[in-house]
């Protein structure tokens, strides 16, 4: 008789290997999302499947970011605000006080240019106000008016109904576990992205992956691609 103790030890230490930072209450969860998954079948996803076994998640992650922003066009209608970007811009400036440009546009993850030209329209919408920097004169700072507060007030009470509605299939648990699942690579990658849009890719690569691991990924797509040259080779 197979000893439940031992194959429970064993699943922790694999789990506790993969998410260090994970708790009790996230094992608990994995396990037992993995063992329903594991009997689940039907379609993955919408769309062309990649190839590559890493690529599937980032193309579902995609999928869900471009439902997302579609929904959120829709919500924020009658607010003031036409895209769920705005929204982000408004509330980081409503975080951090009274920012320069370039915090609130980094802080969103979007280019200096788009960034620029989308504070310019909210500033023309009444939505915040800028003033000079004091210790830099080169530099703006931004502060919310009325009208911005209003409009994340408006837009609040909506977005939160979109969210619900989107993730109405979703139990609590399994997102608090896709959350903490992936928030290790977004603290990491948005941390460091502003130094690495300035790189070619294969320097950033090399950074990020380790020279021992570089090859099987090499390898692993050769495969990939004959696999799909010749299906019928075993």
């Amino acid at each position: 008789m197979p000893n439940k103790t031992v194959d429970l030890v064993n699943l922790w230490a694999a789990f506790e290997a993969k998410y260090p930072d994970g708790s009790i209450e996230d094992f608990c969860r994995y396990t037992l999302i993995k063992e329903r998954e594991s009997r689940q079948r039907g379609d993955m996803m919408g769309g062309v499947i990649p190839a590559h076994p890493d690529a599937v998640l980032l193309k579902l992650i995609g999928r869900i970011h471009k439902l997302n922003a579609a929904y959120g066009v829709a919500a924020l209608e009658g607010t003031g605000l036409h895209q769920l970007e705005e929204m982000g811009m408004l509330l980081t400036i409503l975080q951090l006080k009274n920012p320069r440009k370039t915090e609130v546009i980094y802080a969103n993850l979007m280019e200096l240019s788009s960034g620029t030209d989308m504070l310019n329209r909210l500033r023309q919408r009444g939505f915040l106000s800028e003033t000079a920097d004091r210790q830099d004169k080169r530099s703006k700072r931004l502060k919310l008016t009325p009208a911005g507060m209003a409009a994340i007030e408006r837009a609040t009470g909506r977005l939160g109904r979109m969210a619900h509605m989107m993730m109405i299939d979703t139990p609590e648990e399994d997102q608090h576990l896709c959350v903490q699942l992936l928030r290790n690579m977004e603290i990491k990658l948005a941390a460091r992205w502003t130094q690495d849009k300035t790189k070619s890719f294969d320097e950033v690569y090399k950074e990020l992956v380790p020279a021992g691991v570089q090859g099987v990924v090499k390898d692993a797509n050769e495969q990939d691609r004959a696999a799909r040259r010749f299906p019928d080779r075993k």
